[in-house]
């Protein structure tokens, strides 16, 4: 069985910075497409970030774009969320999931493992 962890979410001001963090375990995490996703209150989940098994390959939302970046480092099966300049609107509980899709998909329907998400407050 597959597992996620997020951790690193928390409150900060418009501005700042967070990492989140996504530690999987159960099997090789190298074989997997990693995406970041995040849910706000009353709105659907939606695609934030995503990278391919080599970390060759990065996709983002047009609202992070510039502002997140995603890395992974596959000896420590572990994926990252770089949050820079942060924005109120930024606020969510943010998703780490896997894939084996052979694509970055934006899709989270592509996703079949899930973390149990981190809350990520941004004030104004």
């Amino acid at each position: 069985q597959v597992q996620l962890v997020e951790s690193g979410g928390g409150l900060v001001q418009a501005g700042g910075s967070l990492r989140l963090s996504c530690a999987v375990s159960g099997r090789t995490f190298s074989s997997y497409v990693m995406g970041w996703f995040r849910q706000a209150p009353g709105k659907e989940r939606e695609f934030v970030a995503g990278i391919s098994w080599s970390g060759s390959i990065t996709n983002y939302a047009d609202s992070v774009k510039g502002r997140f970046t995603v890395s992974r480092d596959n000896a420590k099966n572990t994926a990252y969320l770089q949050m820079n300049s942060l924005k109120p609107e930024d606020t969510a509980v943010y998703f780490c999931a896997a894939t084996t899709s052979s694509i970055v998909a934006r899709d989270a329907q592509r996703y079949a493992y899930w973390g149990q998400g981190t809350q990520v407050t941004v004030s104004s």
